[in-house]
């Protein structure tokens, strides 16, 4: 038998601490490894399989564009490119979208619309981006900027100039920021994922919103991994009852393709001009061909019920043995056990099921379609775990 883990070791690149399991094949929510073993997947690849493993729908559309096309460039129309974008924006009444390859790009297109569009308003220099201590935007030189977590900081000196953190859910703070900088936008997450599934306060968020507007400062906010549904709604700000100028997301919006939006609302929608901005796979016809069988099925009826499994999991986690706090919304949650996270996370995958973490906490990312009886599963598996 080839050793798989051993070539690994030997030609890839050592950025993962991999866990010591080969993943083959799956089916939905469970997943077999070289020698097997079947797991519970609570993680979909950090957010990104939404409708599990080998998902009907998903093969069925991204097949049918395989037999069509399998790429073009921009410099041509293609159908599933334009019906995903304009999806989006009849979900959102946001009024354009870019698509590329991942949450960093669609980060980095939403800085760039951003500082052109200070820049033609205000003046150059008003290029600064306020962001969220403890936030995640992405790994890029631009994003690890935006990102306030120092330790990502660190050996990458220097990064792209112009971000200034500021504490989360602190809003005279932010205000502050804001106000002492030439500053062209605000960047949060309604969830704080990477950080450690933090949810931001309503009061915060809003009152916020309100700010910027009354500022003229663009509102932007990373829906990389909160988006698509993850929360129970289609992006987590719908929660929050607000409209940012500019959204981005990934992850979950390609099924397990690669594929990033950033959908640019009405302040912002013909900033970019033609040879401002480009990717050469973004809308590619495979990866949009994927994302529209995701997007159209989250709807109204499939969103109740993220929200129902996500007040399951809360109603059997929260307060139980061995568990000191839960946070999140939907399938987005975070289980801060009284024990190290690291021997939680060892015991579930010992017994079949395979969780992430974040900073202290077990992170939840289940699919979206994850059967009741096998979350039930999944759950009784995590309780033993944080008590065992």
């Amino acid at each position: 038998m080839t050793d798989i883990k051993a070539i690994d070791k030997k030609y890839v690149a050592n950025t993962y601490a991999r866990f010591p399991v080969q993943l083959v094949s799956g089916k939905g929510a469970m997943v077999l490894d070289e020698n097997g073993k079947e797991y519970i997947d609570m993680g979909t690849g950090i957010g990104v399989t939404a409708f599990g493993f080998a998902d009907e729908e998903l093969k069925k559309a991204v097949f049918a564009q395989l037999n069509l096309l399998q790429h073009s460039s921009n410099l041509y129309y293609t159908e599933p490119c334009a019906l995903l974008a304009m999806g989006l924006c009849q979900r959102t009444g946001m009024k354009k979208v870019f698509f590329s390859n991942s949450g960093a790009e669609s980060n980095e297109c939403a800085i760039k619309a951003a500082r052109k569009w200070a820049a033609e308003k205000k003046g150059s220099e008003y290029y600064n981006i306020v962001t969220l201590q403890d936030s995640f935007h992405g790994r890029t030189l631009t994003t690890l900027a935006a990102t306030g977590q120092s330790q990502y900081h660190e050996l990458f000196q220097p990064l792209t100039p112009g971000f200034i953190h500021a504490p989360a859910n602190d809003l005279e703070a932010v205000k502050a920021a804001s106000l002492q900088h030439n500053t062209a936008a605000i960047m949060i997450e309604c969830i704080q994922g990477e950080g450690g599934v933090i949810v931001m306060d309503r009061n915060f968020v809003t009152q916020l919103a309100d700010f910027c507007a009354a500022e003229d400062i663009l509102l932007i906010v990373d829906e990389v991994q909160t988006g698509n549904g993850r929360t129970g709604s289609l992006f987590a700000y719908m929660q929050y009852g607000i409209m940012p100028d500019i959204v981005t997301t990934a992850k979950g919006l390609g099924g397990g393709l690669p594929l990033g939006a950033t959908l640019l609302g009405e302040k912002v929608e013909f900033v970019l001009g033609a040879g401002d901005h480009g990717s050469t796979f973004g809308g590619n016809p495979v990866s949009c061909a994927g994302a529209l069988s995701i997007l159209n099925r989250l709807d109204a009826e499939f969103l109740a019920d993220i929200r129902k499994k996500g007040e399951y999991i809360f109603s059997q986690l929260n307060g139980a043995p061995g568990v000191e706090s839960v946070s999140g919304m939907g399938l987005m949650i975070g289980v801060k056990p009284i024990k190290p996270v690291d021997k939680v996370l060892e015991s579930c995958r010992e017994m079949g099921v395979l969780c992430l973490t974040a900073k202290n906490k077990l992170r939840l990312l289940p699919p979206l379609n994850i059967p009741m009886d096998t979350l039930e599963a999944a759950v009784d598996t995590i309780k033993a775990a944080c008590t065992e």
